[in-house]
């Protein structure tokens, strides 16, 4: 493996850890354990932590070294508002730039994903088919950079998003239906609209998401399921942010 396929291999190891929080909330890397658990020498994995850091996955201090990210409701929220502003301009460019069969075709993987939506289905399971909807909504903008940073914000919101819709149990279509709708029917207006009302989220919703995340982290699996066991909490996928 070359220089670049090797850093590429540790960039994408280390980011499914820090998605993850397999490394906790600001806790500090041991760059050297790192290194012997990748199978790394320092260049490379120096090179792949400094992506990492530029990317919002990671942080640097002087002096100190790197650390996992930062989880609190601010930053949640934030995440939750760029992923409002990105999303909208993505569905209006769709809108502008999408064929009939493109939209068809969108219809068609709607109509498909809609079986797998059943009453057992894992909060990892919801967002990844929630983020498929919205990533072919995506790439029909047409806009490579866009994209790009979708991208990025689910990763970096993903674990939050994941332990969230984790009891979530009751499951039925609803706002991805409305958006495409809008979208066949040429209302870029109204699809904008709708796919802001689809994400945001209040601060006080961020708190709750973050508690939870970080019920996870910190406390034993058997712990937090009990805690889930004797939530009444319900919803339906027309409120999957």
């Amino acid at each position: 493996m070359g220089a670049t396929g090797n850093v590429d291999r540790i960039y994408e190891n280390v980011k499914r850890m820090t998605s993850g929080f397999d490394l906790k909330p600001d806790e500090k890397l041991n760059e050297q354990a790192m290194a012997r658990k990748l199978g790394a020498s320092r260049t490379p994995l120096r090179e792949a932590l400094n992506r990492l850091v530029s990317e919002g996955f990671l942080k640097y201090e002087n002096g100190r070294g790197f650390y996992c990210r930062s989880l609190g409701a601010a930053q949640i929220l934030e995440l939750y508002q760029a992923r409002e502003a990105v999303e909208c301009k993505l569905v209006e460019l769709a809108c502008l730039n999408a064929s009939s069969g493109d939209l068809a075709g969108l219809e068609q993987f709607l109509k498909q994903s809609e079986v797998d939506y059943h009453e057992n289905v894992s909060g990892a399971e919801l967002v990844a088919i929630d983020e498929a909807f919205h990533m072919k909504i995506a790439a029909l903008s047409k806009n490579r950079e866009l994209v790009r940073i979708l991208e990025n914000l689910n990763a970096r919101v993903g674990f939050v998003r994941t332990i969230d819709l984790e009891e979530r149990r009751v499951v039925t279509p609803g706002n991805h239906a409305q958006i495409l709708q809008m979208m066949i029917n040429n209302q870029v207006r109204e699809a904008v609209e709708q796919m802001r009302l689809h994400i945001v989220r209040s601060y006080e919703e961020a708190s709750e998401a973050v508690r939870k995340a970080y019920m996870r982290i910190y406390v034993p699996d058997d712990v937090s399921k009990d805690d889930n066991d004797h939530s009444d909490h319900k919803t339906n996928i027309g409120d999957i942010r």
